[in-house]
């Protein structure tokens, strides 16, 4: 049987892993931290990333299906109206959103016991015994910066971002709000629990004494729920970050027998909602390069050129969509931008990122059960 080790816990990395143990291979996930986090609060889940998980089976029992919603202003006046029903239509999949925590457990319960160690630092490739090596570990990736030393690594995007779970008395829709330069979203997740973020452009590394004092004085005025979400939101869940991509593309994510995978291989912004849903198309590929031939140099030779050039031009659409969207500051731009949206139909708005998220995801090939007499 063929080996596996799979550096990173994270989505990708576990994506991997089941992956690769569905197609017989023998996997150990090595995480660094003393348990699998859930950094991040919520994700959306697109289309694309719906059938990949599919195909690797499974089960996402805490899934939320959004309804129809909206693009508005901070004032709450509308943009433009998003319709469920027509997105569904032309991405062949709903729109959908968990908790990160949630999926995080579903990925770990769909692979064996055993399978996962934590509390392990990997420092050298080389000290792992493997016919494949994953590297899932991240936007800082120590394996990248090991088999591409002169890489400059990740950048700031311009934006920095607050992000929450919080609950609510009553229900909220679906809706992002876009002001000069910030934007503020709004998912509803699973049994009434509300995913909420804020981005906005800034300095990089700034931070506060007390950051929900500062979201109350800065986005206090915007409309409901907003001010409500960040009222209702306990200190301690309260996430900060900094954004950031790798803005200079690798020129492979393969190197030897090391393959990188979502964000050590492309990290973006997170502008599309793509970066753990192209974590997730990168393991179904691999599974499915590494079923098709037993010839291992030329499954991974197929992975990059599967995945480099499509994952390398959505880390462009986020960045392009940051620019036109939440990270837009000149007010005459601004108002332009809103007015060319409001002029769109519903039908067409439900329609974009279709390119990207009508992705259909290869079949890995499964092993042949063992004949019985």
């Amino acid at each position: 049987m063929r080996k596996a080790i799979v550096i990173g816990g994270g989505i990708g990395g576990l994506s991997a892993a089941i992956g690769l143990h569905g197609i017989g291979w023998e996997v150990i996930v090595l995480e660094q931290a003393p348990e699998l986090a859930a950094v991040g609060a919520g994700i959306s889940l697109w289309p694309n990333a719906l059938r990949a998980l599919e195909t690797l089976g499974v089960h996402l029992g805490k899934l939320r299906e959004q309804s129809s919603g909206g693009l508005h202003d901070r004032e709450g006046r509308r943009i433009t109206r998003w319709d469920a029903e027509v997105f569904r239509r032309h991405h062949g999949r709903p729109l959908a959103a968990i908790h990160r925590a949630d999926l995080i457990g579903a990925l770990r319960d769909t692979l064996p016991d055993g399978r996962v160690r934590t509390g392990v630092e990997v420092t050298e490739l080389d000290e792992l015994g493997a016919d494949v090596i994953v590297a899932a570990d991240g936007i800082h990736s120590t394996a990248r910066e090991q088999l591409w030393p002169r890489h400059p690594g990740p950048v700031y995007s311009g934006s920095t971002a607050f992000r929450a779970v919080t609950t609510l008395p009553r229900q909220v829709e679906l809706s992002t709000s876009w002001d000069d330069g910030a934007e503020i979203g709004v998912i509803p997740l699973h049994d009434g629990h509300v995913y909420w973020w804020a981005s906005y452009v800034a300095e990089a590394g700034v931070r506060y004494e007390d950051p929900k004092a500062y979201l109350r004085n800065r986005f206090g005025g915007w409309h409901e729920p907003i001010p409500e979400l960040i009222a209702a939101t306990t200190p301690e869940t309260l996430l900060h970050h900094d954004l950031h991509l790798l803005g200079t593309p690798l020129p492979s994510y393969v190197r030897g027998r090391v393959a990188l995978l979502g964000d050590a291989a492309h990290a973006m912004p997170p502008f599309l909602g793509q970066g753990g849903c192209q974590a997730i198309e990168d393991a179904v590929v691999l599974a499915a390069a590494l079923s098709a031939t037993e010839d291992v140099d030329a499954a991974l030779k197929s992975y990059d050129e599967q995945r480099r050039p499509r994952s390398q031009a959505v880390v462009k659409s986020s960045v392009r969509a940051g620019k036109m969207g939440p990270q837009l500051r000149n007010p005459l731009a601004v108002a332009v931008r809103n007015g060319v949206f409001r002029l769109l139909p519903g039908a067409l708005t439900a329609r974009l990122g279709a390119g990207v998220s009508g992705w259909t995801p290869p079949v890995p090939r499964r092993p042949a059960p063992p004949r019985t007499r």
